[in-house]
């Protein structure tokens, strides 16, 4: 008998024996015995078995038990990489055990050297102080035992006299004896009987701060540095080709400054056009947990900062970074692009590119950037959105800011041209305006006036409320006249284009007077870069002048007719000026 291995069901074995069934069966593959037991047996049970050959079946678990074997040996393979790993690191453990064990030891040596040398040093003092003291009163002492010998001496002799001596004797003698005594009785009168000295050693060793900071002294880190608690420091804006240094600090789980170096850094920018070109940075390991990332842009445009430890993004990564593009003021010669306009005095230009350009017509025209007009916001009169000879205008992301010189106020706009908001009037008092010229906007939304016919500037919360007046009255370098246009510097620092003083003043933006720049000609417009380079309008000398961030004049583009409002492309640096004489606006490329 033998059983069927599909149906478990026990059936006879063929006539034959043993030898009549499939030689198969005697290797142990069972598959092929139930076909065979469907053709020879007449039992419609096991006549539904599949039949397989058994050189398929056989193929099929071979490859599986390989497979099996190799993930066996893959696995296997990694588990002994982390045995040696973990191997390994206990050795580095008894390592960084021994080497802490040394330094511990070598610390509290030197410690123990610095407190016996003070201890001595002390003790040394104390003997040089005792001696002195001993010294001194010693010599007292042995002056007032002179004076007693002395006194003795004289008493002596005067009692011999008394006794001993004849009348004619005590006569001759009576005078010298009496002076002796009291001359040296007069001495005694004449010092300090009390110790010239004080017996008190006072010692100050004072211990229990020095004991409780000896009681934390030192400290053992077992946790490694956490890239997640680790942090770097940069800046937002570079310039391609300049040096650029990230600063990181490695810091435990915790948030406790790791103190020591040997973590893997690494730092790289990466552009978001040119194909994401990638700049690597040099890492400096400077042993104490920071680290410094040095890297140089080669493509200007918005990149990517991505500062790495043991492989996992640090806090502030990534980051969004803007390389600007690299400046030359000294290659503006010739405008690239010209505009035409009646009577421009002011232009602004739009992150996207649009062009502002304030009109004599008492209006506000927008050109594209091929110098194509799109729309011209407000109108000639008194109402919301119109002006009266606008002078002033600064724009900041959608919104657009007017200073309505003839209105004498300042008036609040979409870029499109909607009317938000208006204040101010005609006067001197606070938030009153004589013919407002320019305004600017800081980064916390304050508003700065330059009110020209009141030679002051004045700023405002976002909604128009007064809150610091920049009196230029007066005499001083902290005085000016006529201020027209503004522009802040790269510190908030404000710069104050002052046409009937022919310079440039700047002031804090807590209104302190911090220096004055420029030998200029009625200046008008004054536009700053990332950089703190000025672009300065001369209306009186038909020029640009162009001075660096100490305010050193290194440029003159000259031939220009009045000009007034100057600007600066956010995007990539190029120089607009209001050519207001010629009805133009010029565009120059940097």
């Amino acid at each position: 008998m033998f059983q069927c291995p599909i149906c478990e069901q026990n059936t006879s074995i063929p006539v034959g024996g043993a030898s009549g069934l499939p030689q198969n069966l005697h290797l142990g593959f069972e598959v092929e015995v139930a076909g065979y037991m469907s053709k020879i047996v007449n039992n419609s049970i096991h006549k539904s078995h599949a039949v397989k050959k058994v050189s398929t079946v056989a193929k099929t678990h071979q490859m599986e038990i390989s497979r099996a074997l190799e993930d066996a040996k893959e696995v296997v393979t990694k588990l002994t990489g982390a045995i040696d790993g973990n191997n390994r690191m206990i050795e580095e453990v008894e390592v960084s055990k021994r080497n802490a064990f040394l330094a511990i030891n070598q610390a509290f040596e030197i410690l123990q050297q610095t407190l016996e040398e003070r201890r001595k040093t002390l003790l040394s003092d104390l003997e040089a102080i005792s001696l002195s003291k001993t010294t001194a009163l010693t010599l007292q002492k042995e002056q007032f035992e002179r004076m007693v010998e002395d006194i003795g001496h004289y008493t002596d002799m005067a009692s011999q006299i008394l006794q001993t001596h004849t009348d004619h004797e005590i006569v001759a003698l009576g005078g010298l004896i009496p002076t002796e005594l009291q001359a040296t009785l007069k001495r005694v009168q004449t010092i300090s009987l009390t110790p010239n000295q004080h017996s008190n050693i006072t010692v100050s060793v004072k211990t229990d701060d020095l004991i409780k900071q000896l009681s934390k002294l030192g400290s053992l880190f077992q946790n490694y540095p956490s890239p997640s608690s680790s942090a770097c420091t940069s800046t937002s804006v570079v310039k391609v080709g300049t040096r650029y240094h990230v600063k990181v600090q490695s810091k435990t789980s915790k948030g406790e400054e790791y103190p020591h170096g040997g973590v893997e850094v690494k730092g790289e920018m990466r552009s978001k056009t040119h194909n994401g070109a990638v700049v690597y940075g040099e890492v400096e390991d400077h042993r104490d947990g920071t680290y410094t990332i040095t890297l140089t842009p080669q493509t200007a445009g918005p990149h990517q900062l991505l500062i790495t430890m043991d492989g996992q993004h640090v806090q502030n990564s990534p980051n969004d970074l803007d390389v600007r593009p690299k400046r030359d003021y000294h290659t503006l010669c010739n405008a690239q692009q010209v505009i035409q306009c009646n009577r421009p005095s002011c232009v602004a230009i739009h992150d996207n590119g649009d062009i502002y350009v304030v009109s004599y017509d008492h209006c506000i025209y927008v050109f594209d950037q091929t110098g194509q007009l799109k729309i011209t916001i407000g109108s000639s009169g008194r109402g919301d959105s119109q002006f009266s000879s606008p002078c002033g205008m600064s724009i900041k992301g959608d919104v657009l800011y007017v200073a309505d010189y003839g209105n004498h106020r300042v008036q609040k706009l979409t870029s499109s041209g909607k009317f938000l908001l208006k204040f101010g009037q005609q006067g001197s008092g606070q938030g009153q305006f004589n013919g407002p010229a320019g305004v600017i906007s800081d980064s916390n939304n304050k508003l700065i006036v330059s009110d020209l016919g009141n030679h002051r500037i004045q700023i405002f919360n976002e909604n128009g409320g007064w809150l610091l007046t920049i009196d230029g009255k007066g005499s001083g370098n902290h005085s000016f006249q006529a201020p027209w246009g503004l522009a802040l510097d790269p510190q908030g620092n404000i710069h104050v284009a002052a046409f009937g003083s022919n310079t440039i003043k700047v002031f804090s933006k807590e209104g302190v007077y911090v220096r004055m720049y420029g030998d200029s000609k009625y200046p008008i417009g004054v536009a700053i870069d990332y950089e703190g380079y000025s672009v300065v309008s001369e209306h009186g000398g038909h020029c640009l002048s162009i001075y660096d961030p100490e305010g050193n004049k290194i440029h003159t583009v000259g031939n220009l007719n009045n000009p007034y409002g100057t600007a600066l492309d956010p995007r990539d640096g190029s120089v607009f000026i209001a050519n207001n004489g010629a009805n133009t606006v010029l565009k120059y490329c940097v």
